[in-house]
């Protein structure tokens, strides 16, 4: 079917991302690995994104070891990740010979397909990562991180797409991390990336504001070639749209995905109980699968909306959170429209809640907030309120080169200050990443520690067959 719709499913990353904190286990996964495997998706995104930070700091798993074990698992997926362009997985730039040594390690450990963005659409930040997954043989994908403003039009996109080409991605992805692009808004961006561009164009949605599934199937018709879904136990509200719901709907049709939905159903039994046991532990909160349109009126992402609420609660101070909400899009346009995302959604928000609490605007500025006025984070957009960045930093001088070109090679540096834990090349990566994290998940664990026990194949078999007959 040439021209069936392809689907990428984030059940094992994005959508536990989205909606359990990132918490879901390896040992969770493992009974339903070798049945997505027969599925046929496009891709599986299982890895990258703050799943990297989470084994560590939380789950006590070496992430590397749970890329291999999904690969060993899934022979016949792509399996895929999020990386964050300079910055790889953690919150700063890295130098580039540490990019370099990510790059090669997770396509080595199993990675096929490397999703790379940067918050401000820089596309210097993303020079490196492309280079070297193109290097090591990765497939790459550059995204551009969707957003509204007047800078941010169609015509801008297009020729974001057009550079990302030309230095080498292999598919292009629409990444919009807050549901803001909008059905019919989605299916006109389709149609001309499509028009300006030779490679697959891959569309990345949520479903925060209840549009998700009409995105999804404007941009199907527009021609997108491949489209994020998750399964419908971990899907809706701040995660992706349901696979099953979209495979239904375009069955019989020229978008025919030739999903199975049998099969579909089966493993979606199985994760409704990893769910339940998550909603059991009070990781995943039913909040997040409602719908929320505050995401259109502010532009602020659901994770970004909860961070809001969290450092006005510190200040006793709950009642200003529409004042804050207001603030938002007026700081963002002081800084030069960046989309808000991961880590410029941190930096404007927490701006906005000062100039709130301080009772003047901009009395004073965080310390990522003179960095990005400064260029450390790259280009910004827009025009940048001068009178604004004069009061953040005075005279120092302004970025005006890659950020990444200030940085000396970091990864030897890296080797000596970890020796006396690391095993092998990825535990320095591991430390490169999150230094302090990393050395007490090192120190811990060779300690014995209760093993989960692993699930009988055969009960999580009859569990699918038994939920699919209700």
């Amino acid at each position: 079917m040439a021209n069936k719709l392809n689907i990428t499913d984030t059940i094992l990353r994005d959508a536990h991302q989205s909606q359990a904190a990132t918490r879901m286990k390896i040992s969770d996964m493992i009974p339903a690995l070798e049945m997505l495997d027969k599925v046929g998706y496009w891709s599986v995104e299982c890895w990258g994104g703050a799943t990297f930070d989470s084994c560590l700091r939380f789950l006590n798993e070496d992430p590397w070891e749970r890329l291999r074990t999904i690969r060993k698992h899934m022979p016949n997926t792509r399996l895929q990740m999020l990386f964050r362009g300079q910055n790889i997985l953690g919150y700063k730039h890295y130098a580039d010979d540490v990019v370099e040594a990510f790059c090669k390690k997770s396509i080595e450990n199993g990675i096929d397909v490397i999703r790379i963005f940067d918050a401000l659409n820089d596309p210097r930040n993303l020079e490196s990562a492309i280079k070297y997954t193109k290097k090591y043989g990765g497939i790459c994908e550059a995204a551009i991180s969707y957003t509204t403003s007047p800078v941010h039009n169609e015509e801008y996109f297009v020729n974001l797409a057009k550079t990302l080409v030309e230095m080498g991605a292999d598919t292009i992805c629409i990444k919009d991390m807050a549901n803001l692009l909008l059905p019919y808004d989605a299916y006109s961006l389709v149609k001309k990336l499509k028009e300006a561009v030779p490679v697959p164009i891959h569309l990345h949605t949520h479903n925060t504001t209840g549009t998700g599934d009409m995105t999804n199937l404007l941009a199907a018709q527009a021609g997108v070639d491949i489209v994020d879904c998750a399964l419908s136990p971990l899907a809706n509200g701040t995660s992706q749209p349901a696979t099953e719901s979209l495979v239904a709907t375009l069955k019989g049709t020229e978008r025919d995905t030739g999903l199975d939905l049998q099969l579909l159903s089966e493993i979606a039994a199985y994760f409704r109980g990893v769910a339940d046991k998550l909603k059991a532990e009070g990781i995943l909160d039913p909040k997040v699968l409602g719908v929320d349109t505050k995401t259109l009126l502010y532009q602020v992402p659901g994770g970004m909306l909860s961070n809001l609420l969290n450092q006005l609660k510190q200040a006793n101070a709950e009642d200003r959170f529409y004042e804050v909400l207001e603030e938002v899009p007026r700081v963002r346009k002081d800084y030069g429209y960046p989309p808000l995302v991961t880590p410029t959604s941190q930096i404007v928000g927490s701006q906005a809640v000062l100039n709130v609490l301080m009772g003047e605007r901009y009395k004073m500025f965080t310390k990522e907030s003179k960095g990005l006025l400064r260029g450390e984070y790259g280009k910004l957009p827009g025009e940048v309120n001068e009178e604004v960045r004069k009061k953040a930093i005075g005279d120092e001088e302004i970025i005006s080169c890659r950020p990444a070109d200030l940085l000396s090679p970091e990864l030897d540096k890296y080797r000596e200050e970890c020796k006396q834990w690391a095993k092998c090349e990825e535990d320095v990566l591991s430390y490169a990443l999150f230094p302090q994290v990393a050395q007490k998940f090192f120190e811990n664990r060779d300690n014995p520690r209760p093993e989960e026990k692993p699930a009988d194949p055969n009960a999580v078999r009859k569990l699918f067959v038994d939920d699919a007959a209700k």
